[in-house]
Formats: structure tokens, sequence, C-alpha cells
């Protein structure tokens, strides 16, 4: 039953969710009564009355295009760091989504390499090099990333960012879902309100 919360999701592409799924060599946990063609938002609703929280995660970290998804776990990335000076990992993806080019996608990759294995938010810089699919700029331009890498690393940040708003599962991750579908929808995913009960 479609709520109409994942109405226009203009940015997400009109093919069938499963899919997107396939491509990116992912598959949902929880089982739905739908058909094969179901869209992204018939999918998430269904998702949603199931209470597949993280399925609604994962789907989303799949559906959104590169930008918009290297945007998605920046925001997540902010939301870990809590005012801290962000790492440079999350302060390369930030800047690569603000101006793609093969420039900034150099710093992402650098600022890979010197990144200590402890930081996290080096899935950020992750989302960011994978985005359209190759494995960096320069001559790793003309080899495939991982099927699925860069929503992998998408989805795992915002997986992280859950424990930032509050100990409530289904409330920390609907405002990381309509974050989302704010994003999806050709808003920046700034200041999207928690969700009423």
């Amino acid at each position: 039953m479609m709520t109409g919360r994942f109405d226009e999701l203009t940015k997400i592409p009109a093919e069938p969710a499963m899919r997107l799924l396939a491509g990116a060599n992912a598959r949902l946990a929880v089982r739905l009564p739908l058909p094969a063609t179901a869209g992204v938002g018939q999918v998430l609703d269904g998702l949603a009355a199931a209470g597949g929280y993280v399925d609604m995660l994962r789907l989303l970290s799949v559906a959104l295009p590169g930008r918009e998804r290297v945007w998605w776990a920046c925001l997540a990335g902010r939301d870990l760091c809590a005012g801290a000076e962000p790492p440079r990992t999350l302060a390369a993806a930030e800047a690569w989504v603000f101006r793609p080019g093969e420039e900034t996608l150099a710093a992402v990759a650098q600022a890979l390499e010197a990144a200590p294995p402890e930081d996290d938010l080096s899935l950020c810089a992750l989302a960011a090099l994978y985005a359209d699919g190759r494995l960096g700029g320069g001559h790793l331009a003309e080899m495939a990333a991982p099927p699925g890498g860069a929503a992998a690393a998408a989805f795992g940040v915002n997986v992280m960012a859950l424990e930032c708003h509050g100990p409530d599962l289904a409330a920390a991750a609907d405002v990381l879902i309509d974050r989302a579908a704010d994003i999806a929808r050709g808003g920046s995913g700034r200041g999207v309100p928690a969700r009423e009960g």
C-alpha cells in the first residue's frame, strides 16, 4: 500500500527495486508480497510497514544516484563527527560532491591512502571514489569498481549513524530514511525533522 511518503523520488531510476539491488549485489532480508516489478517507492512502503528499517537503508543506498548517495553518506558522517573537525576522508568526499571531477577525485584517493585504519569515515571517501562505477580517476578509470561497492560504503556509514539519533531504532532510521528521500526529491537532506510517532 502506497502511503505517499516515498512519492516523487525523481532522482531514483524508474526501475524495479529488485533489479537495482541485483545490480549492486545486494538483497533484502525482509520478504515482501510484492511483484518483482515493484518500484523503489512501493518496496520502501512495504518495508516500512514490515519494520524493515535496515533494509530500507540498504535499498536507498543502492537506489540513489552516485553523487546523491555520497552526499547522503557525508551527512551521516557529519552525524558521527558530532560537531568535531571532520577527518580528511569526509572533507574530501564532501568536496567531490560539490565539485565532481578528476581533481577532487584525486584528493579523495589521497585522503583514503593516508587514512588511519580507525577512520570509519573512510567509507564516505570510498563511496565517492566508486560513485561512477570506476575504481577511481586517472588510470583506474578504465577498471570497474566492485559491484555495489559505493552503495555498501554509503549503507555502512548510515548504519553507524543510527546510534546518533537515539536508542529507538525506528525513530533513528526514519531520520536517515527521510533524509535520503529528501535528497531523492532534489533536496539537500539537511534539516529533515524527526518523524512524529
